[in-house]
């Protein structure tokens, strides 16, 4: 009796083993099922938010008595929340090694990245001297953005100079007859070799040239991208300029997206000093998302505004649209 007490609690006991085990086992098989169900899959993408930078152009917008120093101006982009910080060659007071590796200190103890320079140069010109002056400027321009760690300079293909101020310009919105003589096709054949010329130092330096619709013949998104496209180097890109585009705009941007490594953001609270667009950046995130874009959104407040309250404005404008 006692033996066959013994072996039904044994076979008792080995049988709630068993649908603990076949239990734990579903279980497990559920949980891992679930855990499955919501991790993304392979073909889906993750997108981060775009880091929003400021251009220090933003707070002095060539006024007068408001050129205020880049180190000034990293401060304030980091009390005011930015990420970033794009620099305005000109308005550098210094070139020196010194100066910029105070530059380089302070945006790291501010917690702040330096990640794009913005340069001038003109390569629209039959004068090959006047040509390879702005050659040699861009690759010292590219050799100073490698010293502040700098991944990125703007370009200018530069204009035919035909009109006399950029004023002028600006009310002819960004047209400009050529100069007598010569035809487009001259004034890109000179771009195209002038570019070409400054990509081994990019190369070598480890900078982009990121070329922007800013009037010239990179006015318009098929001139922008006839350069971009004739040179096809990974050392020349497009940085795209949301509001030089001056009509049906969003079109235009979207040609341009998929060779953007580098976005600037303009904005006018306080209506333009030269012109006010009214920008739907959600719809230009929108764009930029579709082209799987993740570099940085730099802000360009060209206003008359306050750059104190306007600037605050525009980065929860672009945070918003841009996450």
């Amino acid at each position: 009796m006692n033996a066959i007490n013994r072996r039904t609690l044994l076979a008792r006991s080995l049988g709630a083993a068993a649908v603990s085990s076949l239990n734990s086992c579903s279980s497990s098989r559920v949980s891992n099922e679930q855990t499955a169900a919501a991790a993304p899959s392979p073909a889906q993408k993750f997108h981060h938010p775009n880091r929003i930078a400021v251009s220090t152009y933003s707070f002095w917008r060539f006024k007068d008595g408001l050129k205020l120093p880049i180190e000034t101006c990293i401060d304030e982009a980091a009390q005011m929340g930015f990420d970033a910080v794009e620099i305005l060659h000109i308005q550098m007071e210094k070139e020196s090694n010194g100066y910029f590796q105070g530059l380089k200190r302070r945006a790291l103890i501010n917690g702040i990245d330096l990640c794009g320079m913005s340069t001038h140069q003109g390569f629209v010109s039959p004068d090959k001297a006047r040509r390879q002056k702005n050659i040699d400027h861009t690759i010292k321009c590219v050799e100073l953005a490698y010293k502040l760690g700098i991944p990125i300079i703007r370009i200018n293909t530069g204009r035919w100079g035909t009109t006399r101020s950029f004023d002028e310009l600006m009310e002819n919105r960004g047209i400009e007859p050529r100069l007598p003589g010569y035809t487009d096709d001259d004034g890109f054949g000179w771009v195209i070799d002038s570019i070409e010329k400054c990509l081994p130092a990019a190369e070598k330096c480890g900078v982009i040239l990121g070329l922007e619709n800013h009037w010239g013949l990179a006015r318009t998104p098929e001139g922008l991208m006839r350069i971009v496209n004739a040179i096809d180097s990974p050392w020349l890109k497009v940085l795209l300029d949301t509001g030089n585009f001056l009509e049906d705009p969003y079109d235009k941007l979207d040609q341009c997206a998929s060779q953007t490594v580098f976005i600037q953001a303009k904005t006018y609270y306080g209506g333009g000093i030269w012109y006010t667009l009214d920008l739907n950046y959600p719809r230009i995130a929108a764009i930029m998302r579709k082209h799987n874009y993740h570099g940085y959104v730099s802000l360009e407040f060209e206003g008359n505004e306050d750059y104190k309250t306007a600037i605050p404005k525009s980065l929860a404008l672009l945070r918003n649209a841009f996450s």
